[in-house]
C-alpha cells in the first residue's frame, strides 16, 4: 500500500446499507497472462469469507486489487460502496491488510512498528499509545513491546502485522496467505486470536489462503481456480453439495465383498481410504444407521470399520476439475454464524 499519510478527515465510515466487497466481472491481466477471469464475488459485513485456492490460482491478484496496489485490467471493486479506482483513499481508510510477505521494519521495535502506522493513518499520538497497549495484551505481545521485529519468530511477527492492520479501527480485514510458512500450533494461535478480535470488533474479514482446514473457519468460501470461480458457499453447505457420505470397511477379501454388497443393492466400490490404503467404499445418506446393514450384507471377515464424511479436501477436487467456462456453482446458503 502507498506511504502517502491518510488524514482523519479522509477516513470514511463506509457506508452500511451495502455490502463489504463487491468483485465485479474483475479481470486483471499480465500481459498475455488472465490471472482473473471475469471474477464476480459478493462479500457481506460482518462474515468471514474464505478466497480458495492453489497457487497460481488468482488469488493474491485479486487481493491486491482490493487493496488498491493493483490495477484492474478490467471491471470494478467496490468496498462499502467505494469504488477501489476512483475513491482509493476512501477504500484504503477502511482496510486493514496483511499480506503474504511482511511488510514490517526489522529492524524497528514492534512498538515503534506500530506507532509509526497510527501516523500514516492519522491516528492521535495519546489515542495511538492506548490502542497499541490494548492490541499488545490482546496478541500477547506486552512484554516484548521493545524487541526489534528482526529477533521474533515468524508466528509472533505475522501477530504483530495484524495487529498493526487492525490499529486504525478498519471495516474490512483482509488477508492474503496469513499463515503460510508457519508451524502448526503458530498458525492455530494466530487464528485463535484473529476469531476472538474479528468477534469482539465485529470486522469484516476476506483471506486467502490454499489451507483446507483454514476454510473450516469461514462463514463464506470461494473457490478459485485459473482466476475463475468455481465454487461458492458456506463450508457445510459446499460439502453437503457432494452428497453421500461413505462407510469405509477393510475386510478379508475386498473383491467379494464388493460383490456381496453390490448384490444386497449397496453403491460399493473399491478405493483407498484417507492413508491410501485398499478399502471397501459405500456410499450412504445415512451411515451411521447404514453399519449394521454393510457388516451383514458384506459377508466377510471385516478388520477395521469407518465413517467418512464430504470434506473441504473433497470440496476442493472435485472444484479442481471444474470446467472453466461452466457457470460458478451456488451452494444453498445458511444463515450467518
Amino acid at each position: 500500500m502507498t506511504t502517502a499519510a491518510v488524514a482523519p478527515s479522509q477516513l470514511s465510515p463506509g457506508r452500511l446499507d451495502v455490502p463489504a466487497v463487491q468483485f465485479d466481472q474483475l479481470v486483471i491481466r499480465y500481459g498475455e497472462l488472465e490471472a482473473v477471469r471475469e471474477l464476480s464475488l459478493t462479500v457481506a459485513a460482518g462474515r468471514i469469507t474464505a478466497l480458495l485456492g492453489a497457487n497460481g490460482a488468482g488469488k493474491s491478484s485479486a487481493v491486491k486489487a482490493l487493496c488498491t496496489v493493483l490495477e484492474p485490467t478490467a471491471g470494478r471493486i467496490r468496498v462499502f460502496g467505494h469504488d477501489t479506482r476512483s475513491e482509493p483513499m476512501a477504500v484504503r481508510a477502511l482496510l486493514g491488510v496483511v499480506f503474504q510477505e511482511s511488510t514490517l521494519d526489522p529492524d524497528l521495535s514492534i512498538e515503534r512498528n506500530l506507532r509509526f502506522h497510527a501516523r500514516l493513518y492519522g491516528v492521535p499520538r495519546a489515542e495511538a499509545g492506548r490502542r497499541i497497549d490494548a492490541l499488545l495484551d490482546s496478541f500477547g505481545l506486552a512484554d516484548r513491546r521493545r524487541a526489534a521485529v528482526h529477533t521474533l519468530s515468524g508466528g509472533l511477527a505475522r501477530r504483530v502485522e495484524i495487529a498493526r492492520a487492525l490499529l486504525h479501527h478498519p471495516r474490512l480485514l483482509v488477508l492474503d496467505e496469513p499463515t503460510v510458512g508457519l508451524d502448526p500450533e503458530s498458525r492455530r494461535s494466530v487464528w485463535e486470536d484473529l476469531r476472538l478480535l474479528c468477534k469482539q470488533r465485529q470486522l469484516t474479514v476476506l483471506y486467502s489462503t490454499h489451507y483446507m482446514d483454514e476454510t473450516e473457519l469461514a462463514d463464506q468460501v470461494a473457490i478459485v481456480r485459473d482466476g475463475a470461480l468455481v465454487r461458492e458457499g458456506t463450508p457445510k453447505a459446499l460439502k453437503a453439495a457432494l452428497g453421500a457420505s461413505q462407510v469405509l470397511i477393510r475386510t478379508a477379501d475386498d473383491r467379494r465383498a464388493v460383490e456381496n454388497l453390490r448384490a444386497a443393492g449397496h453403491h460399493a466400490e473399491l478405493r483407498p481410504d484417507g492413508e491410501g490404503l485398499p478399502s471397501v467404499s459405500v456410499r450412504t445418506d445415512d451411515p451411521e444407521a447404514t453399519v449394521p446393514v454393510v457388516v451383514a450384507a458384506a459377508r466377510v471377515a471385516i478388520s477395521s470399520l469407518t465413517v467418512r464424511h464430504p470434506s473441504m479436501d473433497d470440496v476442493f477436487l472435485e472444484a479442481a476439475g471444474a470446467g472453466l467456462d461452466a457457470h460458478p456453482t451456488h451452494s444453498p446458503e445458511e444463515p450467518p454464524r
